[in-house]
């Protein structure tokens, strides 16, 4: 099943030039944060980064042709201090347990490692949408830092789209507390009008292509509304040296 939607987003990606053009620019953010050395990215599914980040390790809980191993981000196969970057597109929202993730960002980063999320962000606009017209589950009644037990035929694709927001906003302050070495360079909710009206994967884009950097170039001037209108949140975290 999972592989059947990794598939069909690979599809989706070819044929929506529209699509392309929105993830193009979260990419090219991304890429401008990466440290130089060894980047892995947690959840690749379509495997879009490496057109940006070419000598990234592409991973996900799925084994699929373009992805370059498969690999649990709760227990990375990786030796202590070894990455440079960890990069998740998409993916932390489908952790079961996202401290175990974190635990193990802090072990394999080498000091002044990164790691760059880009995930959904519940604000008053996207909250109906990713609520009513998306399958995944928005849950603000979970607590992302409470460890739970693992669940009898949990889904790869089975996900919490307020993760997130709860952690970086909601419990900022209890993240920080628990992760004292992870200092926050970067965090910007995004994505207000261009993305919802594209479709996303699931859906038809009501966008044409000459309207969209128009309607990214009205979103910027609107930032200062970021936390009432996005869609999105990317998050940088930098470890520290000791």
């Amino acid at each position: 099943m999972s592989n059947e939607i990794l598939l069909r987003h690979q599809l989706v990606w070819q044929k929506k030039p529209v699509l392309r053009l929105l993830y193009r620019e979260w990419y090219q953010e991304i890429a401008g944060w990466l440290q130089p050395g060894q980047t892995l990215e947690v959840g690749g599914g379509t495997g879009n980064l490496k057109e940006f980040a070419p000598s990234v390790v592409c991973t996900d809980i799925v084994k699929l042709p373009w992805l370059d191993v498969v690999v649990d981000a709760q227990q990375l196969p990786f030796a202590k201090n070894s990455l440079a970057n960890i990069v998740l597109f998409d993916a932390l929202h489908h952790l079961e347990n996202v401290r175990y993730f974190f635990d193990e960002a802090i072990r394999v980063l080498r000091p002044g490692g990164r790691v760059i999320i880009m995930d959904p962000y519940i604000s008053f606009s996207s909250w109906p949408i990713y609520r009513f017209l998306h399958p995944e589950l928005v849950d603000f009644g979970h607590d992302p830092l409470t460890l739970s037990p693992t669940q009898s035929g949990r889904k790869p694709f089975d996900a919490n789209q307020a993760i997130s927001t709860i952690l970086f906003e909601r419990s900022s302050r209890r993240f920080q507390e628990m992760y004292p070495s992870l200092k926050k360079l970067r965090h910007h909710r995004l994505a207000f009008f261009a993305y919802p009206l594209s479709g996303g994967f699931e859906h038809t884009s009501f966008v044409p292509m000459w309207m969209v950097r128009p309607v990214l170039a009205f979103e910027r001037v609107l930032d200062i509304m970021s936390r009432y209108l996005a869609f999105r949140i990317l998050v940088v975290l930098e470890k520290g040296s000791s």
